[in-house]
């Protein structure tokens, strides 16, 4: 019988010993991955929950790991991340901003290469679900050359939305990305760290066996919304769900999703590995 693993996380805040002072507070990212853990748990997953100081580099590592080697084909893992997104110079040569996007864990940022290199660990036949709730996630997996294709694949987002956030009187949206001066700052404050990381990426992509979608909160220009009980994309992501009773596909559940966001915060469907139109087309969180 297949068996389904989630792992989610939030970061209401970062260590300042890092981020060259700056702590990131944030409302909702813990609460977040809490929903996250209870939905999953509704779909008989096993779950963890990884919540702001024990949201390390370190952690996330070792988890991921632990699931590679503990799913095989037909297994599912779930992992949700709510929290900073943030950027740093790209050190070999695949982005063509310059920029590498990343998850802001505690005590220090993702890359989203090092996140494709961990799905490159996974077994043919697991399937693999990512939801990013953070500022430029729009390919917080990864991969290059799939950008490019994605409008010829129908794995594009909306061009719609509501205007949810952006009434009259409503209090100012609080948005989960590092400051521009900050993303300076923490990349000068640890530059030997991120361009050591940076340069030991692969230039010569792995290849990744496992079928993953990613839903993103944004595109990687864009930025994603925090709030007083949830982030933005959560929030919308649990009206659709609706307690389960959501019965589409996943890319019927990103198309739900993208027609209830603001025109500023189009959530990405982003495709990686094998059998990936397959796996769009399930129930989501189904095992």
């Amino acid at each position: 019988m297949a068996k389904g693993k989630a792992i989610c996380i939030g970061l209401n805040h970062v260590d300042p010993q890092h981020y060259n002072g700056w702590s990131g507070e944030l409302n909702a990212c813990e609460a977040d991955a809490k929903d996250m853990t209870l939905l999953a748990s509704s779909q008989k997953f096993e779950t963890t929950t990884i919540l702001t100081t024990e949201a390390t580099r370190e952690v996330y590592y070792s988890e991921m790991g632990k699931a590679a080697d503990a799913l095989q084909a037909g297994d599912i893992l779930l992992v949700t991340y709510s929290g900073h997104g943030g950027q740093v110079p790209d050190q070999n040569e695949d982005e063509p901003d310059g920029l590498d996007e990343t998850w802001c864990l505690f005590d220090g940022q993702l890359i989203d290469d090092e996140n494709f290199l961990l799905l490159s660990k996974f077994k043919e036949g697991v399937r693999v679900i990512f939801l990013s709730d953070s500022c430029h996630s729009g390919s917080a997996i990864k991969e290059l050359e799939l950008r490019r294709a994605l409008a010829l694949r129908g794995y594009t987002s909306h061009s719609i939305g509501s205007s949810i956030g952006h009434s009259a009187g409503m209090e100012p949206v609080v948005y989960r990305g590092m400051p521009m001066d900050v993303v300076s700052s923490v990349y000068l404050a640890n530059k030997a760290f991120y361009d050591d990381l940076g340069s030991k990426l692969p230039k010569t992509k792995a290849k990744v066996n496992a079928s993953c979608l990613l839903i993103s909160g944004c595109q990687d220009s864009q930025l994603s919304a925090d709030g007083a009980f949830n982030g933005r994309f959560t929030g919308v992501l649990k009206t659709v769900w609706n307690g389960g009773k959501f019965s589409g596909t996943y890319k019927g559940f990103h198309n739900s999703i993208a027609q209830r966001m603001p025109l500023d915060q189009t959530p990405q469907l982003f495709p990686l590995g094998v059998d990936t139109e397959k796996l769009s087309l399930e129930k989501p969180f189904t095992i």
